[in-house]
């Protein structure tokens, strides 16, 4: 098969770079290999991690235009309540991590619904579920991708003039052979104040497989996990207590905190306020990443609130999943994990009343759409990270190097983001790093591989490091990576010019920066600081 663009990897980065180019009137071909487009949105079931002001401003118009898709889905499809369905920014599960917290289906529909006229016209074609398994290229160029069909013994080769890996762990960086990093930089490479002495490239960010559970009424406790007793007394050097417990650090200040749990609390929705600037909001975990809260919706259609599990303790850093010959195994461990999680929950974990076990709790699989109740997909916070034209390093962004002064503008910016500098315990030992963050830019050199001509990234895959990775992985920022992509393939078609032209000549440069501005893509932010 054969497309203008062809875009491997179905989450958020790979949707908008999809919808960007089929909107430029390419053909495209958009491959997945879970059964739900949208990744860490969906079928990693991860509620959209987002800054202060994204109401307003930060964000790409298609990004917003998904946001209110979302909220509008929920104000067409569900019976909400007069009051919430009159709350304009509605947020429909009450957590406290996010303004749109919802159920990860919901997001399915409607990124369904935005790529559905061009798969209707035959402009896109999308191939579910296929995965990646070998790349021809000819020098400096990718000629070919082969994709396997996940279930059965089917392969599909693939050829376009523009390439974009938009897979969750960059998988078309090994198999083309495009120069690549992972794990830890060293500060002498970097010179970032957080990065270690040593380069420690298989030094990774923590996986998690997340679930979703209520609590009703009954005895919904699950089989006992084969591993449950390993994972019940695993206790890791600095968690100060056992990884089954509420207590773990605080992710910003190390100290080792106790978090509360309280199924179904009596809270009004429209009372929380979801700003990160003022309350990292995983106080009360039922509420964190409450995904379904009850209250939003008319009296009897839910039983009860449902939350998703993306807490501390299913954090699996035991080994890294990315350029290991046991990333199979890791990765079942994850989700061994995960269920160990579960059990301990219904079975062990203390309650403020002094018993044990909350046996009400039960797992959501219907809501992640997975057999085994647990998220279709992992996790995965890094990605492998091309060598890039332009690495971003913390002291770009950091808000305790600039100050005041603000991130870089970068001249050849293509987008904005903002998150704190998030990185969880990784496999080499390490505790959390949390950095405040300058609201910041996303340079174009990012996104331009060293000598590779037609690769581009559209994800976590784009040049920055495993530090200034834990601000550029959120959901906004992927999904504008992976629209800034899809454009730019188109922009240079059109033009007959390569991106590392389109960077390096002022005048493609600013044509360029004009074409993405009118699409919607904001450059740069107005006088705000960070956090």
């Amino acid at each position: 098969m054969r497309a203008d663009v062809l875009v491997v990897g179905g989450g958020l980065g790979g949707v908008a770079a999809a919808l960007a180019a089929a909107r430029a009137g390419r053909s495209v071909i958009l491959t997945e290999e879970f059964d739900w487009l949208g990744g860490q949105l969906t079928s990693q079931a991860v509620p959209p991690d987002e800054h202060s002001w994204i109401e307003q401003f930060g964000a790409t118009a298609s990004y917003r235009a998904l946001r209110n898709g979302i909220r509008d889905y929920y104000r067409r499809h569900y019976p909400l309540t007069e009051r919430s369905r009159a709350w304009t920014d509605l947020n429909p599960g009450a957590g406290w991590v996010s303004r749109l917290c919802h159920e990860p289906r919901v997001a399915v529909a409607v990124l369904e619904g935005m790529l559905a006229p061009y798969r209707g016209s035959g402009r896109l074609t999308v191939l579910q579920p296929y995965r990646p398994v070998a790349v021809a290229t000819d020098g400096d160029r990718v000629v070919g991708v082969t994709v396997a069909h996940r279930d059965r013994d089917e392969q599909i080769d693939l050829t376009a003039p523009y390439v974009l890996d938009a897979t969750e762990a960059g998988d078309l960086l090994p198999l083309s052979g495009t120069e690549y990093v992972t794990g830890f930089e060293s500060q002498a490479q970097t010179g970032e104040p957080s990065a270690p002495a040593e380069a420690q490239p298989m030094n990774m960010q923590a996986v998690s497989v997340c679930f979703a559970i209520d609590h009703v009424d009954g005895d919904h406790t699950i089989d006992r996990p084969a591993a449950y007793d390993f994972w019940r007394d695993y206790k890791p050097d600095f968690w100060g207590d056992r990884l089954l417990s509420w207590r773990s650090p605080h992710p910003r200040t190390l100290e080792i905190v106790e978090r509360s749990f309280t199924p179904n609390p009596d809270d009004d929705p429209l009372t929380v306020n979801a700003d990160q600037r003022l309350n990292p909001g995983d106080g009360n975990l039922w509420t964190f990443r409450r995904i379904a809260a009850r209250r939003n919706f008319t009296g009897g259609s839910y039983g009860s609130d449902i939350t998703l599990v993306n807490w501390p303790m299913i954090d699996y850093f035991e080994g890294p999943v990315i350029d290991v010959p046991n990333a199979s195994w890791h990765l079942a461990k994850a989700r061994e994990l995960s269920l160990s999680v579960l059990y301990w929950l219904q079975t062990e974990a203390p309650r403020p009343d002094g018993g044990t076990g909350f046996p009400g709790l039960r797992l959501r699989g219907d809501v992640t759409g997975s057999r085994d109740g647990l998220a279709q997909a992992p996790y995965i916070r890094e990605s492998r990270r091309i060598r890039a034209e332009y690495t971003v390093v913390e002291q770009d962004l950091s808000l305790a190097v600039r100050g005041a002064h603000g991130a870089v503008n970068y001249p050849d910016a293509v987008g904005v983001g903002m998150y704190r500098i998030d990185l969880h315990p990784s496999t080499g030992g390490d505790n959390y790093i949390d950095v405040g963050s300058c609201p910041f830019e996303i340079p174009l050199g990012a996104l331009i591989p060293q000598r590779v001509e037609n690769l581009l990234p559209a994800g976590k895959n784009i040049g920055t490091t495993h530090i200034t990775n834990g601000s550029y992985r959120l959901h906004p920022v992927e999904w504008n990576v992976g629209e800034v992509a899809g454009l730019l393939a188109d922009f240079c078609l059109a033009r007959g010019e390569s991106p590392r032209a389109v960077r390096s000549t002022p005048r493609l440069l600013a044509d360029f920066q004009d074409r993405i501005s009118s699409a919607g893509v904001e450059l740069r932010w107005p006088a705000i600081a960070g956090y």
